[in-house]
């Protein structure tokens, strides 16, 4: 039987945990297994306005933007990218997976920016609409990894706003992922990012394919 509708699973994880490595490997297996299409995507961009969007956002010059601009183009970015691509693929019958949601603005600026994570919960209920994934895969990885990976992988030319931050941030958001864990069990699944990337992807697609065994041969 084909699915009449499609999924929307979102990758998270705090900075140098391979969430786009594991995206693009992902990729591979579920388009050789699933019986509708796979569209994959990111916040912010995926689409033209968002894009522009995170330009602005994650520019390493903008050091004068103040933490509830940041949060409010972030949901701004969401909410196009939503409404535009992530929503009319569903009703598509495709299998939406996105790199990062809402989620991150939780982590990020909910609890690294300190604004907390129940008024950037609010800001987002706005932009979303009570819209939220079938499925979160939280890739948990000990910031000092993410940091060493990030550091061995990007030219410091590469580095933007959110890379630039100091540890405590960094050690703040990924606190705040693991309380969201414990608030949305039934939602967001860990995944031990630590591993090499095979065993991480395969674990991924495990649990997709567990959770949604309709849309697969």
């Amino acid at each position: 039987m084909v699915p009449d509708k499609g999924i929307f699973i979102t990758i998270e994880g705090p900075d140098g945990a391979g969430k786009s490595t594991v995206i693009q490997a992902l990729k591979i297996l579920i388009e050789e297994t699933c019986k509708v299409p796979l569209m994959l995507t990111r916040e912010p961009g995926g689409i033209e306005i968002a894009e522009q969007i995170r330009e602005v956002i994650l520019n390493p010059e903008n050091t004068a933007m103040d933490e509830r601009t940041e949060a409010l183009l972030y949901a701004a970015a969401r909410r196009q990218h939503l409404v535009q691509k992530v929503l009319p693929a569903i009703k598509k019958n495709k299998i939406v997976l996105c790199d990062r949601f809402v989620d991150s603005s939780l982590a990020y600026q909910g609890a690294g920016r300190d604004l907390g994570i129940d008024a950037v919960w609010q800001i987002n209920q706005f932009a979303i609409q009570n819209v939220m994934p079938d499925l979160t895969l939280y890739l948990d990885v000990p910031i000092e990894l993410g940091l060493a990976r990030i550091k061995s992988g990007r030219k410091a030319s590469e580095l933007d706003r959110l890379d630039q931050e100091n540890i405590e941030f960094h050690l703040k958001v990924r606190e705040a992922y693991i309380s969201l864990l414990k608030r949305f069990p039934d939602r967001m699944k860990l995944i031990d990012a630590s591993l090499d990337i095979e065993t991480v992807t395969l674990a991924c697609y495990n649990l997709i394919k567990d959770q949604f065994p309709i849309y697969f041969n």
